[in-house]
């Protein structure tokens, strides 16, 4: 038999931490992180987290700019949920020892783009996603029910009938082993890694997405992946976030001339939505020969902020490079930062697939529609992370102890360099070809590359063969896949989803979420599968 313990969650940023806090409650639990528990994207979020602590009015604007930024295709009833939970979650996180910056006492707050008033809560200046993953791992280390597996991934989810009932762990080391569980909650984060050019940390490859897809679990949205705007754009240096937090506090964009052309795209020029912001860098970083020009974010004007203690990991990642924020002129392009879709859940984390959860940005919760507000994502995680927990809990008579076979192997790699070569060439395809600009010859180009990859992997895994990176590959050619499936029955464009050969948003039959299932994309007007009311469906 082999070992149990009551609920197992897949990574350790803040949904994740956030719902084994809550689960511990009631029974034991065992959070898998790939690496130490502080790699996440959550500990890399520089921004800040948006909430609305000023009454009943405040959380409506929040409401609003929410809506609006999602393009037509947020579900109101989820960003009303998380607009309105929101306070409360923050406040409980501060009661739990996560210190904000403060300015006379008060909670300092920011603005970022398309929000309508500074509601951004940061810490540290531009160390948020830091300090909130310090303080929810310290509370759930002190916790006697939860332990940790850090440098371990999950390989796969077991299963009994239709149901979760554990998962498959494969240690740093190559051992396998399997662990039982009465539920499983997936909070592995995104999967930026699926493209050459991210913000994102190494770890983010869309495991959990692509276990759950293993399962039967439904995903949606999937086209719709959010290219932050600005990236730091130096030959040889890592694609370095710069915060949309600058542009908040007055930074301007200037193409190669040395002109801010913001006006030209859209009447909130540098706080114009994410999708508009990086479209226009991209134009204006295309000569009329197609050449690749520099673009540049610019705080030489900003007055009355101290830049250096306002964005102090910033500040210190330029200084590598002899660069200052006061003085310099920053060169920057997108990158991939953030998947609005995920696996489909109902608004308490559920999947379609009985025992199998999920929360943050490897969820669909539908709150963010074809493009996410800024700094909604650290929010999202925190109260769905606990909405999550509790359906568990909810469904905990329907949940029983199950035993899965007991497994304790040695696995055999397969090779190494081999398997880097088919990452490096889908991440290449996924970027010239399914990135920011799409068109339908591109987009079966990268079909191409998705069906070659998969190919050569299952050659390379062949007799059982298996490593980290290996799962890893696998995950980001399942990601790849439903990304462009769902792109290219996409025929329209809508938030961060862009056709150049369907530029105009088509909203008689399009405005409706992308499921991918069984194999196909449909489209259906309502996200969540515990209120469906699909009005048809469009065949990809």
């Amino acid at each position: 038999m082999a070992a149990k313990t009551d609920f197992v969650v897949l990574g350790a940023g803040i949904a994740g931490l956030r719902a084994a806090i809550e689960l511990a409650a009631h029974g034991h639990v065992l959070v898998v992180s790939k690496e130490a528990v502080a790699e996440s994207n959550t500990a890399y979020a520089q921004g800040g987290i948006a909430v609305a602590m000023g009454g009943e009015a405040d959380v409506a604007l929040h409401l609003e700019d929410t809506l609006g930024a999602g393009d037509g295709l947020v579900d109101a009833e989820a960003a009303a949920v998380l607009v309105a939970e929101g306070p409360v979650r923050v406040a409980e996180l501060i009661g739990w020892g996560a210190e904000f910056d403060r300015e006379g006492g008060e909670l300092a707050r920011t603005r970022e783009g398309a929000h309508s008033l500074a509601r951004i809560l940061h810490a540290n200046g531009d160390a948020t996603g830091a300090e909130i993953s310090r303080a929810l791992h310290e509370l759930a280390r002190g916790n006697e029910h939860i332990r940790f597996a850090e440098w371990t991934m999950v390989a796969e989810l077991e299963t009994a009938g239709s149901r979760v009932v554990g998962v498959r762990l494969l240690a740093a080391d190559g051992r396998m082993t399997r662990v039982a569980a009465r539920a499983v909650v997936v909070a592995g984060g995104g999967a930026g890694q699926v493209y050459s050019d991210t913000t994102n940390p190494a770890v983010a490859t869309g495991d959990g997405i692509a276990l759950a897809a293993a399962v039967g679990a439904e995903l949606a949205d999937m086209e719709f992946y959010q290219f932050h705007p600005t990236a730091f754009a130096k030959e040889g240096a890592p694609r370095f976030l710069m915060s949309e937090a600058l542009r908040g506090e007055g930074a301007l964009l200037r193409n190669h001339q040395g002109e801010r052309f913001m006006e030209r795209y859209h009447r909130l020029r540098e706080l114009a939505p994410r999708d508009v912001v990086a479209r226009a860098i991209t134009r204006e970083g295309i000569g009329t020969e197609g050449e690749a020009l520099p673009v540049y974010l610019d705080m030489r004007g900003v007055s009355g902020v101290d830049l250096a203690a306002r964005f102090p990991g910033i500040s210190r990642f330029l200084a590598e490079y002899g660069l200052n924020l006061g003085r310099d002129l920053i060169p920057v392009r997108p990158a991939a930062h953030y998947l609005m879709g995920g696996i489909r859940t109902d608004l308490d984390g559920r999947t379609n697939v009985p025992g199998l959860y999920a929360a943050g940005e490897a969820a669909c919760t539908g709150v963010h529609g074809a493009n996410r507000l800024a700094s909604n994502s650290l929010l999202e995680g925190l109260v769905f992370g606990a909405r999550a927990a509790k359906a568990v809990v909810a469904d905990l008579d329907k949940l029983s102890e199950t035993d899965v076979e007991a497994l304790d192997v040695q696995a055999e790699a397969p090779d190494a360099e081999a398997v880097e070569v088919v990452i490096a060439g889908l991440r290449g395809a996924m970027w010239r070809h399914a990135g920011l600009l799409r068109d339908a010859e591109g987009l079966r180009a990268a079909q191409a590359a998705v069906a070659e990859a998969l190919e050569t992997l299952e050659a390379l895994g062949a007799g059982g063969r298996v490593s980290r990176r290996l799962v890893e590959a696998r995950a980001m050619v399942v990601v790849a896949g439903a990304i462009v499936a769902s792109a290219t029955a996409r025929r329209e464009s809508r938030g961060a989803h862009f056709r150049l050969d369907y530029p105009q948003r088509e909203d008689a039959a399009f405005c409706a979420h992308s499921i991918v299932a069984g194999g196909r994309v449909v489209f259906e007007k309502e996200r969540n599968p515990g209120r469906k009311r699909a009005v048809g469906s469009i065949s990809g």
